[in-house]
């Protein structure tokens, strides 16, 4: 018996086939790209995610032949939108989860619900531009006689699942991304969608994440080699279970994963109101579990802007060393992460990054550990707001290309305050925590709880009380230059749209 779990990411899919024991079988990865129609557009065409699958698990297979495949799982790229007409027939490229096209259809939907008190009523968040209500409006406007044949609205693992098995149906973690669901009750937020020009029908059916949701069909099996009639499971969106592969399941615990964004994350046994909606609250992928997340733009993408500044030609490994030779602080420089404006603590587009404390004495190697601490900085930032909803952090499991980096995962210990972890399958993402899911949902273990026991650590950092006093005053100073910062930011944006207008 062995766990297929199958990721669709925005820039490969990845396969991983997962023994009962926790043993990593199988795994592969098929790369591809998306589109850039317009500035500010992303799309895929679907035809892409089902020929990554397809190649993938074809050569997971290999390996692990499929009579030994006792169930499918399913993660994915969130806040996607996926447009079918009746005959399931894709009718546009997927708009993804980064797309911007959409803010003004988003602050609509925010006045259309009575304000933003009034949503977080009905779903505990914001209505992000990222979310796909906003799409899904934004289609509707400015595609209009196109989106007349829309009847279905899947996210894009929601797709694949459509391919696999013939059935429309989606999860509760991935549902809680299109901004039009109530986490409290793990139900679409009828009340909202009441009060949207959108027909609910389009949307999936719910189950839970650990729920079969269908079984691979004839046509399934022909395209990926698998048994008909295997189980397919729920599965979960991308950020969301790849906490369960980090073992994030009980409170105490937080994930930071450092990728080309950031994201902070712990697992809830209640669904906290979320004020001002400056966090993210969904439902995770076990039903006595919620999940509450921050999520910044700016963490490895700043120290790959550095390095290119720098021109090391990607050599991290040496620059990274370098900023070891500084002491924690950087001898007083800090920095600004916001190099793509930022999505929390602070929701502003205008946002910019900056330098401060600069002098004479410093050097790149103190500007590299600046901008390595000034990640750390945006990630403990975002912390304080879940702080606040009682959230508190005993130990962090660190994920995530950033998660290499023993100095990073150091820095985090001093600034937090707290152990650092890596675990067994953290590299692997969502298809790791979508194959021990499906483990849970046949038996394997008995819940969520138990699956995580096999995520075990390979690496453990202390705090350093010494680094944590010099990293207590340096946050302080960083905690409050947005405020100080934000008037100029303003200026600074009609000052560079003026001159975009002039040489125009």
């Amino acid at each position: 018996m062995a766990f297929l779990g199958i990721d669709i990411g925005t820039s490969g899919c990845k396969a991983l086939v997962l023994a009962p024991n926790g043993e990593i079988l199988a795994t592969d990865t098929s790369t591809y790209d998306f589109d850039r129609p317009q500035f500010g557009w992303t799309e895929q065409d679907p035809k892409v995610w089902i020929e990554g699958a397809r190649a993938s698990v074809a050569s997971v297979l290999k390996k692990v032949p499929a009579d030994r495949i006792a169930a499918v799982g399913l993660s994915g790229q969130m806040h996607g939108f996926t447009p079918l007409d009746a005959d399931g027939q894709v009718l546009r490229p997927a708009i993804l989860w980064n797309d911007q096209r959409n803010a003004a259809e988003a602050a609509d939907i925010v006045m259309m619900a009575g304000g933003p008190d009034a949503l977080l009523g009905l779903t505990n968040n914001d209505m992000l531009t990222g979310y796909t209500a906003g799409k899904i409006l934004w289609m509707q406007r400015n595609e209009p006689a196109l989106f007349e044949r829309v009847a279905h609205a899947l996210n894009p693992k929601d797709y694949l699942r459509y391919i696999l098995t013939g059935e429309f149906a989606t999860e509760v973690s991935d549902a809680s991304g299109t901004g039009l669901f109530d986490v409290r009750r793990r139900e679409w937020s009828w009340d909202l969608l009441d009060k949207l020009p959108l027909d609910a029908g389009m949307l999936p059916t719910c189950h839970e994440s650990d729920v079969v949701s269908g079984q691979v069909s004839r046509s399934g099996a022909d395209l990926f080699g698998l048994k008909p009639g295997t189980p397919v499971i729920g599965g979960g969106g991308d950020s969301v279970i790849q906490t369960l592969g980090t073992s994030v399941v009980r409170p105490g615990v937080v994930q930071t994963t450092i990728g080309t964004g950031g994201i902070i994350a712990a697992a809830l046994t209640a669904p906290t109101d979320n004020p001002g909606g400056r966090l993210q609250v969904f439902c995770n992928v076990a039903p006595d579990l919620w999940h509450c997340m921050g999520v910044s733009l700016n963490a490895g993408a700043s120290l790959a802007w550095l390095a290119r500044l720098l021109g090391t030609g990607g050599d991290y490994a040496a620059l990274v060393a370098r900023a070891a030779e500084v002491p924690p602080g950087s001898e007083g420089l800090l920095f600004l992460p916001y190099l793509n404006g930022e999505r929390c603590p602070y929701p502003d587009a205008t946002a910019r990054g900056a330098f401060i404390g600069l002098t004479g004495r410093h050097d790149a190697r103190h500007m590299t550990r600046a901008v390595m601490e000034g990640i750390v900085f945006a990630f403990y930032d975002m912390y304080q707001l879940m702080a606040g909803m009682g959230i508190e952090k005993t130990l962090i499991k660190a994920s995530g290309g950033g998660a290499r980096s023993d100095l990073w995962r150091q820095m985090q210990a001093d600034v937090f305050g707290c152990p650092v972890v890596t675990t067994l399958g953290a590299a692997e993402g969502g298809a790791f925590g979508a194959a021990l899911l499906t483990g849970v949902a046949r038996g394997a273990w008995t819940d969520v709880a138990e699956a995580a026991t096999v995520c075990r650590d390979l690496s453990k950092q202390a705090p350093d009380a010494r680094a944590g006093k010099v990293y207590g005053r340096a946050f302080d100073v960083y905690a409050g230059l947005y405020q100080v910062l934000r008037p100029s930011f303003d200026a600074i944006r009609e000052y560079q749209t003026d001159r975009t207008e002039t040489a125009a």
